[in-house]
């Protein structure tokens, strides 16, 4: 596996690969990978000629209150992940490269940015698809993997792919559960024994709720009210948020349809975790 740190070498090797024919596949991500970031670095392996991956810790899509510095980083470690999931190259740029004066130009995908994470967090999603963006436009992919665990950030970068006509496909894999169905996450490293035991309601909340629509309840704020109760039950846990909403346009609904998605957030002793459970 080839590590590198220097943009224009990457839009270069990008260039080349393509001149060859490779069919190149993407995995952004922000580091400190887990199992989650693995799973669509092997699906990546599967179906492309090559295999990129970024780690980049991005700035932009941090609020003044959130936890930047503090995020987790594991360099060496999340390198030899990485070349045992089959990367065949890793970008890893600096902020001052990506950002190398203060930034003035933005994505903004409207109607899906401002609501639920980013009622909460401000800006968030402006930073996020600007990054992917200048990160598309870097390693020129012809497919891009994220996760489901973020679905707003996942329908946030499909609109934005479709919006600008981006020459790249969107590969959106199933979210990955530890045994106890907590949805992977890098924050999870900031919970202790007690806290991370607590975080398991989020899941069992979720799937109660899945139970609950298919035996034929159509009222939103009914199965809201029972995640609530299940999440209520864990003292500690604060809730942020509790929605059902269309996948697509992330609007609340009045009745529950064919396809819709749950879509929780919670805070744990400060630590913000979201999950989400579709329901076709």
């Amino acid at each position: 596996m080839q590590s590198i740190s220097d943009i224009v070498e990457m839009q270069s090797l990008a260039d080349a690969l393509r001149r060859k024919g490779k069919r190149i596949g993407f995995v952004p991500t922000m580091g400190f990978l887990h199992d989650g970031h693995l799973s669509l670095m092997r699906a990546a392996r599967r179906e492309n000629d090559s295999v990129i991956a970024s780690i980049f810790v991005n700035p932009t899509q941090f609020g003044p209150q959130e936890d930047l510095a503090r995020y987790p980083r594991d360099a060496e470690g999340d390198r030899r992940k990485c070349e045992t999931a089959g990367v065949d190259f890793l970008f890893t740029p600096t902020a001052e490269a990506m950002y190398p004066e203060q930034p003035v130009v933005f994505v903004t995908v409207e109607g899906l940015s401002p609501v639920l994470e980013g009622a909460i967090r401000p800006g968030h999603f402006r930073g996020v698809a600007t990054v992917v963006a200048k990160l598309f436009h870097i390693v020129k992919p012809h497919r891009a993997y994220f996760g489901q665990k973020d679905f707003q950030q996942c329908a946030v970068i499909d609109r934005m792919v479709k919006g600008l006509n981006l020459d790249v496909e969107i590969s959106t894999l199933p979210t990955v559960r530890e045994a106890d169905g907590l949805a992977m996450s890098s924050r999870n490293s900031y919970l202790d024994a007690e806290q991370r035991k607590k975080a398991s309601c989020l899941f069992r909340a979720l799937s109660a709720a899945e139970v609950l629509i298919r035996s034929g309840v159509r009222e939103p704020e009914n199965v809201k009210r029972m995640i609530r109760a299940i999440i209520a039950q864990e003292k500690g846990v604060e809730i942020d948020y509790v929605e059902v909403v269309d996948p697509y346009g992330l609007s609340p609904l009045e009745t529950i349809r064919d396809r819709i998605v749950l879509l929780v957030a919670v805070r744990i002793n400060g630590t913000r975790l979201i999950d989400n459970l579709l329901i076709l």
